[in-house]
């Protein structure tokens, strides 16, 4: 396996997942409009989740750490995005951001797949899961 690739990967992926969380914490106006015009209910309290998840899930995918957990808990993430946000069987002009989101899922199972299963725990969680494979 190409550890370049790999990193470069998580990097990416991570980088979709920040960007936008933080926007959703910073600036949430627009993504409140699309959420309630959606009919999602709760959008307020949904969007802070969603946000504060992104953020994290993204730092854990770019620092290494709990690669895998964070890449399943994206996979659901994004794929309730997809349902709620995407809906392509109800608007037609959503399925270029529904089939996107389909392919981020790819690469989150991919990475999901190649990265060690590491619980949460506060032991050594400052060392990526690299490390601790090593060790």
């Amino acid at each position: 396996m190409d550890s370049f690739s790999i990193i470069v990967g998580r990097l990416l992926l991570g980088l979709y997942f920040l960007l936008p969380g933080i926007a959703k914490l910073v600036a949430p106006e627009s993504q409140l409009v699309l959420m309630e015009a959606r009919g999602i209910v709760f959008a307020d309290p949904l969007l802070l989740f969603a946000g504060i998840s992104s953020v994290l899930g993204a730092l854990a995918l770019i620092s290494g750490r709990y690669v895998k957990l964070a890449a399943y808990g994206l996979v659901v993430y994004t794929a309730l995005v997809n349902v709620l946000i995407h809906p392509v069987w109800i608007i037609a002009s959503e399925g270029q951001n529904f089939i996107k989101n389909v392919a981020i899922i790819g690469g989150l199972l991919i990475l999901a797949g190649y990265a060690p299963l590491r619980w949460l725990s506060l032991s050594k969680w400052w060392k990526s899961d690299a490390a601790l494979t090593r060790s």
